[in-house]
């Protein structure tokens, strides 16, 4: 394959999105800018540098943009796995394709950064173990994240993945706990994550040219998934600890994977921290029944903690709401709040300059 002629095929087969040129107007104006480049699909994201493919079978090294590796660049503005990205002559990256859709957290530290987990996903599967693992609060919390859409106009489409099925006698008491997500038509599956037969039912998800992310914690089983629809033991995998069905991090950085289905799969390492970015919005991630009781309310700014005419206290008397969800959608509302309003200051600190630039002004001074 030349950098003149793409081989739209073998792009197809990990996820490009058009069998020939792309449709998307920002795509086609970057195209149009570097014609000597070639698109590439950013599949393994490390410190040192990228590895994109062109192809199943196509894995280069390129140099990427010298701005990205400013310390000050943004994060979120640098290429992550399942990016689109221009290479030229096979030895450099020039520019990177818009987004479809992020799934995207705020960084842990004291300043706020995002970091993305993955770009131009279509599905994702919230991972989640059927034995000490289950933990229905996580799983509203990634899917806070998932219905964020990463501040992209598009969002993926959630599906709660609950593996060791084959462990359990409890997999209908889990699904019972997470009806209120099924009546939001959030797919939940049960699986044996090492049984193909078991997770054939995962397969509607997993079509020519899809783009599924694997997230969850560590022991999970989201390598042992991955390894069952590829075919082959190709990701490394470890026993969990008893006492607390924790697992090390078998999975260290993020890979994207073409599956024998023609979709492909991004693997990710398990996530102990899952704060917001702010652009969350909470009835797209989980939250919409709770959404709809609080404009039923009486008074507009009811904190449904025993107003008179509150629906949502209303609905927990009644045994429709379980307050424990109701507790973790208030915890995430304000967390979501406060991530706003830290973004909104970040904004307005970086307005006029450009990425990875120092402000205006004397060193020191802003």
């Amino acid at each position: 394959m030349t950098d003149q002629a793409p081989d739209y095929a073998a792009l197809r087969a990990i996820g490009w999105p058009w069998p020939g040129a792309p449709e998307d107007a920002a795509w086609q104006a970057l195209c149009a800018a570097h014609p000597q480049a070639v698109p590439a699909r950013v599949s393994e994201q490390h410190r040192s540098g990228y590895v994109v493919a062109r192809g199943p079978e196509d894995a280069l090294r390129p140099e990427s943009l010298p701005e990205w590796q400013r310390p000050r660049f943004p994060a979120h503005a640098r290429p992550a796995v399942g990016d689109w990205v221009l290479v030229e002559e096979g030895k450099r990256i020039v520019a990177l394709l818009p987004r479809h859709t992020a799934i995207k957290r705020a960084a842990a530290g004291e300043h706020y950064h995002q970091q993305v987990i993955a770009a131009n996903v279509d599905t994702v599967f919230i991972v989640c173990g059927l034995d000490a693992d289950f933990n229905p609060r996580r799983i509203e919390r990634y899917l806070m994240l998932v219905g964020g859409g990463g501040g992209q106009p598009e969002a993926p489409q959630p599906v709660v993945v609950l593996t060791k099925a084959d462990r359990t006698e409890y997999a209908d008491d889990a699904l019972e706990v997470l009806a209120d997500l099924a009546a939001q038509d959030i797919p939940l599956r049960t699986v044996n994550a090492k049984d193909p037969a078991s997770v054939a039912q995962l397969h509607g998800w997993l079509g020519p040219g899809r783009t599924v992310v694997l997230v969850g914690s560590s022991g999970a089983g989201k390598s042992t998934l991955t390894n069952t629809l590829l075919g082959v033991q190709k990701m490394k995998t470890n026993t969990v600890r008893e006492n607390d069905s924790r697992g090390r991090h078998t999975t260290t950085y993020r890979a994207l994977i073409p599956l024998p289905s023609g979709a492909c799969l991004i693997d990710t390492p398990g996530m102990r921290e899952l704060k917001p970015t702010g652009e969350e919005d909470l009835a797209e991630g989980g939250f919409a029944d709770i959404q709809a009781l609080t404009a039923q309310c009486r008074f507009r700014d009811c904190a449904h903690q025993g107003e008179p005419g509150c629906a949502v206290q209303a609905a927990i008397q009644a045994g429709e709401l379980d307050p424990a969800r109701l507790a973790n959608y208030m915890k995430l509302q304000d967390e979501v709040a406060a991530a706003a309003a830290k973004l909104a200051r970040r904004v307005a600190e970086n307005a006029g300059k450009g990425p990875g630039r120092r402000p205006a002004g004397r060193p020191g001074r802003r």
